[in-house]
């Protein structure tokens, strides 16, 4: 699958399936469910057993993605896939100017309408219809920080995508990731293949041809390829596993009835939720970040 699937290797093909996943009722039902829309995993002091209450650990993780950029109140940020604008919409009331892009209409939407309700000063959070694999509507050096939360794995060109970050943020601006990244590339894992062969249904299903590739040290590589300078990695994978965990409890039944029946990858968030707990040592939840250089090398 790895080899053939059209999703890692075509820029169109991986867009579509990106819509897809997230236009599916699957997808949609889990997100609201869950984490009520937010569409990225909540943070957990090491050691917790229970998950919950999600939604705390949802802001926590939000908080901590503002120490993470280490900006001050004012800052202008790029989002790159902000979903429907909960990220987008914590940093404004924390003092942030943010510019939320995506390319799923819904997400554009709610967002949009979830700044309206918000009554934020004209323009404190922008949201825009646009790949942030092409952000040449956006001006060079106009923001201060941007980042990603678990949105750079559907990238289909990692190295295009953090080259039109460094482009856009000032010198001295900050960037920070939070993504999944394989510990070993699935062309090389031979450890459990029916375990591999299912990582990769999943990327296929939800668009992901950057995670695909990815193995352990992958984002450290795409900053310093990229520019950025005083690069840090944090391995948080702990502070996520109290949800992973729960995905894994509550599904495992469901999902066994449809692989039973030689229907799962027609439920990818299912297939993401026994899989990623049962091949936990195949990934990390990694935080990246890093600083555009003050002055431009010679």
């Amino acid at each position: 699958m790895t080899a053939s699937s059209e999703v890692f290797k075509s820029e169109d093909a991986a867009q579509q399936a990106i819509k897809a996943y997230y236009e599916s009722q699957e997808s949609r039902m889990g997100y609201k469910l869950v984490f009520g829309g937010t569409q990225h995993f909540g943070y957990y002091t090491q050691g917790t057993w229970s998950p919950f209450p999600i939604d705390k650990s949802l802001r926590r993780m939000e908080e901590k993605l503002i120490g993470w950029l280490a900006l001050p109140a004012g800052s202008r940020i790029l989002e790159g896939g902000c979903g429907v604008g909960h990220v987008a919409l914590y940093l404004a009331k924390h003092g942030m100017s943010v510019t939320g892009v995506d390319i799923v209409d819904r997400h554009v939407e709610q967002a949009r309408q979830s700044v309206r309700k918000a009554n934020l000063p004209k323009d404190q959070v922008v949201i825009e219809k646009m790949n942030f694999e092409h952000l040449e509507a956006i001006p060079s050096t106009s923001h201060d920080g941007a980042f990603t939360m678990q949105s750079l794995g559907h990238a289909f060109s990692a190295e295009k995508t953090l080259a039109g970050f460094f482009r856009i943020l000032k010198p001295g601006g900050r960037f920070a990731l939070v993504e999944v990244e394989r510990r070993v590339n699935p062309e090389v894992d031979q450890k459990n293949p029916k375990l591999t062969e299912q990582l990769s249904m999943i990327n296929v299903g939800t668009g992901m041809p950057t995670n695909e590739r990815s193995h352990d040290g992958f984002y450290k590589g795409l900053l310093e390829g990229a520019g950025f300078v005083d690069i840090e990695s944090r391995d948080i994978s702990d502070n996520i596993l109290p949800v992973v965990r729960m995905f894994y409890v509550v599904l495992l039944v469901p999902y066994l009835l449809v692989r039973l029946l030689g229907i799962e990858k027609h439920f990818v968030s299912m297939l993401a939720g026994t899989a990623g707990y049962v091949g936990y040592d195949r990934w990390r939840f990694m935080v990246v970040t890093g600083t555009k250089p003050k002055t431009e090398s010679k």
